[in-house]
């Protein structure tokens, strides 16, 4: 997977991080130590949607830091709801 998919802003259907099953993950490793304050998830609307389900969007997410040696920390986790707005963001612990 091009780790570019997880930064996109496009919102065509078929233009987004896709994976088999109902699991996925992508690592990402900075140059530089950074401390994010807050992650937003987006999917796209039943409307857009060509079949008309959003069945595909996210629900439990959780995420992690790694430490320099490679050992996740978990920062936080929680629920990505289609019903409500379809850009939702999320305010990390750090």
């Amino acid at each position: 997977i091009a780790v570019a998919f997880c930064f996109q802003t496009e919102l065509t259907p078929g233009q987004c991080w896709a994976f088999q099953g109902s699991q996925g993950r992508v690592v990402i490793k900075l140059p530089a130590a950074v401390w994010p304050t807050a992650l937003t998830v987006q999917h796209i609307s039943k409307a857009d949607s060509p079949s008309g389900s959003v069945s595909s969007a996210p629900k439990d997410i959780a995420v992690s830091g790694l430490d320099d040696e490679g050992d996740a920390t978990l920062l936080v986790t929680f629920v990505y709801d289609i019903e409500r707005e379809l850009l939702q963001l999320f305010p990390l612990k750090v």
